[in-house]
Parts: structure tokens; C-alpha cells; sequence
């Protein structure tokens, strides 16, 4: 590949932090020899927005995704505006696409609300759907990198009562390949440390006198996993599973439902450190760890340091080339 890097940036909701963190991050991370962004936002933004962009980049406006692709940056320190009329989900689905066609070489997303994507028309609540869809990939996985540790979840944006149906021994064994997958990824003071698979029921089940997944369905996966050379402890029983003593233990926490892992992440890192790839996908996605924040849009209050990061991860992980997130 001759060209620079394409990194594609989706702002979101029009009336969340979206672009807030995104320019902000812009302004931080500067213009990068190799690399051009694609930033992609309503004609809602801001003005102050883009001037924040404007005060390390030269902008270039266009109102499509293709004519975005078409042009060709004659420098680093220019970035492709696409000021569209579709609306954000659109977005994320079309950078997929593109990327499934490598003609980008990351997607780093800023957050959308679950009503915005439904109110678009999908039948879906979130990025990670949308992104199965388009990709086709069997098994995608939300994983979460913050300063003091690391996550993944088993199962998307499910009510807790399709948890239990939803999981298996093949999918909870796919998960913790995904996070052996992420745990070489990290810095060697992590990655050296063993994947943990955390219980579904309160004690970890407690030999099936409270539920019997464990013995069902995460014993099995552990066993294979295993058999396959891959670091990984448990089931722990999940209300302790995150006591501080624990986050230096384990390189990855492999968790079977959404809030069993993104509550104790968030809680710990907020705004300041965590960033979201998707696991499973043949294309490199990042995003930040947080919602859209409604209540702050446009009162220069949002954090950047997620989207700073999520966007430092895409680019890393785009110039290793050959992708390492789904293989």
C-alpha cells in the first residue's frame, strides 16, 4: 500500500459530545506524517469545533462519503470534513464497508445513542451490531483497554434475561480465544499475565447450588481453551473478581454479560483512560468507553482523553498492518 493511513472518524450523535472529543483529540494528537483523518459530522457541529481542528489541520469540506474517498491529501496536515446530511449510523455502516474494501484503514467512533441508531431505521442497538452485520463476522466481541485493566464481554446488548440462553461453551470458548487475541496486544507488563474468566452466577455458581453454567457451559470452554495453551483462571466469582489485588493478576477479564464487566471498568477509569476495540472484526475499530453525554453538549466540558486514546490505538494497530484482532 502506497497511500498514507486512512483513519476514519464517526462524530456521532449531533447533539452529543461527538465532536467536542473528537476535535479536541485532533488538537492534541496533531497532524501525523503517514496518516490522513476523515472526520465525519453533521452540519450541526459547532463552529468553535472546527476551529479547534482548524488550529492544526487544513480542512477540506465535502458533503459525501465518496467524494471523500476520492480525494487524495497532498500532505499530512490536511483533513477530509465530510459535513453530511445522512445520519451517524449511516456513517459507521458506509466506513465498514469501506473498510471491508480497504479503502480506510481504521474506524475510531465517538459514541451514538441506542435511540439514534433505531431511529435511523436498523434493526439494531449498537455499533458492534451494525458492524456484525455489514462484516458478517460469527463472533464479535466489546473489549475495553483502561489503565489498571482490561475486559471483554461474552455477550452484547442483551436483556439479562436472554444472558443465560444467549451463552455456550463454543461462544464463551471464542471469547476467551478473542481476548488471548487482545492480551498479545498489550504492554509486556500485561500480557504476560493470565486471561481470568469470571462466573455468571452470584459464587460462581458455588458447584451448582446457584446455577450450573459454570459446570455447563464455562467449565468446558476452560478445559479446551486450555488444551489449546491459552493462560486462562476461573470461573472467579465475579463480586470479587474485581478487587484492586486482582488487576495486576490478570491481563484480560473475560466477562459473560455487559454490565458484569463495564461496570467496574468505567467506575475505575471514566473518561480518562479506557478504550473500546471490537474483537472478531476483519478491520480495525475503535472507539471511546462512554455515551454520548447530552446533558454537557456544547459546554466545553467532555473529556477528550478516551478519544485520544481510542484514536492513538487505531493508528496503531492500522500500521501493523496484517490484522491481528480477528486472527
Amino acid at each position: 500500500m502506497n497511500r498514507p493511513l486512512r483513519i476514519v472518524i464517526t462524530t456521532g450523535d449531533a447533539d452529543g459530545i461527538g465532536t467536542e472529543i473528537s476535535a479536541k483529540a485532533l488538537e492534541k494528537l496533531k497532524p501525523q506524517k503517514g496518516v490522513h483523518f476523515i472526520f465525519w459530522r453533521t452540519p450541526r457541529c459547532p463552529p468553535k469545533h472546527l476551529r479547534l481542528i482548524d488550529s492544526q489541520f487544513s480542512r477540506i469540506t465535502v458533503a459525501t462519503w465518496p467524494e471523500a474517498l476520492r480525494l487524495a491529501p497532498g500532505s499530512h496536515k490536511e483533513i477530509i470534513d465530510i459535513n453530511s446530511n445522512l445520519r451517524p449510523p449511516k456513517w459507521v455502516e458506509l466506513a465498514a464497508k469501506g473498510s471491508l474494501f480497504g479503502h480506510v484503514d481504521a474506524i475510531a467512533t465517538a459514541p451514538l445513542s441506542k435511540t439514534e441508531i433505531v431511529a435511523s431505521g436498523f434493526n439494531v442497538v449498537g455499533h458492534t451490531e451494525i458492524l456484525k452485520k455489514v462484516s458478517s463476522s460469527p463472533h464479535l466481541f466489546m473489549a475495553f483497554v483502561g489503565k489498571h485493566f482490561n475486559v471483554l464481554l461474552c455477550t452484547g446488548h442483551l436483556a439479562i434475561n436472554e444472558v443465560a440462553p444467549a451463552l455456550s461453551s463454543e461462544l464463551v470458548g471464542e471469547a476467551i480465544l478473542a481476548a488471548n487475541r487482545l492480551r498479545r496486544l498489550l504492554p509486556k507488563r500485561q500480557k504476560d499475565k493470565p486471561i481470568a474468566l469470571l462466573g455468571l452466577n452470584p459464587h460462581a455458581g458455588e458447584e451448582g447450588i446457584i446455577g450450573d453454567e459454570e459446570i455447563e457451559i464455562l467449565a468446558p470452554a476452560l478445559k479446551d481453551a486450555r488444551r489449546h495453551k491459552i493462560p486462562v483462571q476461573g470461573p472467579l466469582v465475579p463480586d470479587a473478581a474485581f478487587f484492586k489485588d486482582n488487576w495486576s493478576k490478570y491481563s484480560v477479564f473475560v466477562c459473560p454479560y455487559h454490565d458484569q464487566g463495564l461496570i467496574p471498568f468505567k467506575m475505575i477509569h471514566g473518561q480518562d483512560s479506557g478504550v473500546h476495540i471490537t474483537m472478531g472484526l476483519p478491520f480495525v475499530r475503535t472507539s471511546v468507553d462512554h455515551g454520548t453525554a447530552k446533558n454537557i453538549f456544547g459546554k466545553n466540558r467532555a473529556n477528550p482523553s478516551s478519544m485520544i486514546e481510542a484514536l492513538k490505538w487505531a493508528i496503531m494497530l492500522a500500521k501493523q498492518g496484517d490484522n491481528k484482532l480477528s486472527t
